[in-house]
């Protein structure tokens, strides 16, 4: 199968695969085989379906690492599943490739997005590409956000770059002024710019402070940017302001967004241990969810 968007860089070649991509595709297809035959060199089904991990796709080569460093996480915590990645675009495989590999009679999988909320990705792009294989029994999963395994994540990231995790008396007597600005990438979808400002109002119950949540790419239904964030809590008089990174992988987004950080800036999330659980979790949600009507929608949370 051609891909329909293959990786180019600026002058239009297309590049080849890294070391790690074509690990990670190698390591993905023999674990496959591997987990269909039994001790007795006889073969069984596995009646899972196969868990695609849906990532974005980024020009940043660490992206590529970090996604890949979650699906080893994620077959770590649940041995035998078969975990593949397949991305929206910019990286190989794409998901159409993974799909076109897994395509056939009895095929079955579920597509969890690596994205926080209901964007035109996880709405159309995923559904779309699921249905251009019919014959694959497909289900896309609830994005990872809004929930408090995202907040937990985020907060371990915060923590981390520096944020005060266990105050003493004088800092949490300094909580006045701290805040946190809820760093995502913006949708032109309404539901998307609410399951953000739900994850913030879910970290801000966490951490006791005004969590603000803006966007790397600011639109109608997003408008409010990370720097107009940061000076709206700077007028409220908070003076120690940290950028919490909603991305799961480096990139651009994420480069930007740390860059505006008047103090500290947390890490993506990648590979960390509530993230996994929450795929898991949107993973088995999806899974036993009823059927809906067409196999390509949006399973419910």
């Amino acid at each position: 199968m051609t891909p329909s968007n293959p990786l180019r860089d600026e002058s239009g070649s297309t590049h080849l695969d890294s070391t790690a991509q074509i690990m990670d595709r190698i390591s993905s297809r023999l674990g496959n085989r591997l987990r269909l035959v039994s001790p007795d060199g006889t073969r069984r089904h596995d009646p899972r379906p196969t868990l695609v991990l849906v990532a974005h796709g980024s020009r940043d080569p660490r992206a590529l690492t970090t996604v890949t460093a979650l699906a080893e996480r994620i077959r770590e915590q649940r041995p035998g599943l078969a975990v593949r990645l397949g991305h929206i675009e910019l990286n190989h495989p794409l998901l159409t490739e993974t799909l076109d590999e897994l395509d056939g009679p009895g095929g079955q999988a579920v597509l969890v997005p690596l994205l926080f909320g209901r964007g035109q990705h996880v709405k159309r792009d995923i559904p779309a590409a699921a249905a251009r294989f019919p014959a694959l029994d497909t289900r896309v999963a609830a994005p990872l956000g809004p929930h408090p395994l995202l907040a937990e994540a985020l907060h371990a990231r915060l923590v981390e770059a520096g944020w005060p995790d266990r105050p003493t008396a004088a800092a949490a007597g300094a909580r006045g002024v701290h805040a946190v600005v809820l760093a995502a990438a913006g949708s032109r979808d309404p539901e998307s710019a609410a399951d953000t400002e739900a994850a913030a109002g879910l970290l801000a119950e966490r951490l006791g402070v005004p969590v603000r949540a803006a966007y790397a790419a600011p639109t109608p239904a997003c408008p409010r940017g990370v720097p107009e964030a940061l000076e709206e809590l700077a007028a409220e008089g908070r003076t120690r302001t940290a950028v919490a990174s909603c991305f799961t992988a480096p990139g651009r987004f994420a480069a930007q967004t740390a860059d505006a950080a008047p103090w500290i800036a947390s890490a993506p999330l990648g590979p960390h241990a509530a993230l996994v659980r929450l795929v898991l979790l949107r993973y088995d949600q999806a899974r036993s969810a009823p059927a809906p009507a067409s196999r390509h929608t949006l399973s419910s949370v």
